[in-house]
């Protein structure tokens, strides 16, 4: 350990902070995605790494160039993960340039269980993978960090150690995780050293025949204002490949608005 000055802190030539995918993946940025199991959270992370991979948008969110991934599913079927991403693939219409920029870690790949992410052993088993990659999404983090009770802070403090040990090394990270039956987070809070939260909710009136729709709000967007940062309605659409839709912003209606409702009767 070793301290500075403010002075000679402040005439420091640091590079200036940009997005892996803009607004809600910055370089050196850790994020956190949480939603009610089954309302397609995972088609949102590979929809994310794709567009990183590739240099592509998803929604409006913009990547600047192609970066490389790594993306660390702990649950889906091979399978199932190579039918989603050959869909989204299609349906985004990408060609990720280079095929190395998009590696995947999936559980029915491996001849030993999948590494607990939330200890230094598990930590050092991905070293290897990591040396190029600029986001790593893991996929999620009840099956990949297993140390203790969610509901316990202690619990979160391993994860959160590696979080930014990888973000002091250069590296930004995507978590995925599940809502409770409040709609918040599930267990302790892990948003203090988020950049960005993005929380996936169902809209009014939604049923299953409706297939991945959801609402997307970011809770939490550091140095992210305005336009950028309202919620919307996003839905994938299931064909001979999986499309993306925006049905647009979400507007928040006032007390005022609400009662002329009301009045005329809706």
């Amino acid at each position: 350990m070793h301290n500075i000055t403010i002075s000679g802190f402040l005439t420091l030539k640091l590079p200036e902070r940009s997005f892996l995918l803009n607004p809600i993946i910055p370089q050196q940025g850790l994020a956190l995605l949480y939603a009610p199991r089954g309302l397609g959270k995972t088609y949102a992370a590979l929809s994310i790494a794709l567009a990183v991979a590739s240099g592509s948008e998803v929604y409006d969110w913009q990547a600047t160039s192609p970066h490389q991934v790594l993306y660390i599913d702990g649950e889906m079927p091979a399978c199932s993960m190579q039918e989603s991403l050959n869909g989204l693939s299609k349906g985004m219409k990408l060609t990720v340039p280079y095929p190395e920029l998009f590696q995947i870690i999936t559980p029915d790949l491996q001849t030993v269980p999948m590494p607990n992410l939330a200890n230094p052993v598990g930590q050092q088993s991905i070293e290897a993978l990591i040396q190029d990659t600029k986001l790593i999404v893991m996929d999620n983090l009840a099956t990949l960090c297993r140390n203790g009770r969610e509901n316990e802070s202690d619990s979160w403090m391993p994860v959160q150690s590696g979080q930014l040990d990888l973000r002091r090394r250069g590296l930004s990270v995507l978590i995925v995780h599940h809502a409770g039956k409040s709609g918040d987070q599930r267990g302790t809070s892990k948003e203090d050293i988020m950049d960005t939260v993005i929380s996936l909710k169902m809209p009014k009136g939604y049923t299953m025949q409706k297939g991945a729709r959801f609402e997307v709000h970011l809770t939490k967007a550091r140095g992210v204002a305005g336009e950028e940062v309202k919620p919307f309605e996003a839905h994938l659409l299931k064909r001979t490949t999986l499309s993306h839709g925006k049905s647009g912003t979400l507007k928040r209606q006032t007390l005022g608005q609400f009662k002329k409702h009301l009045e005329n009767g809706l």
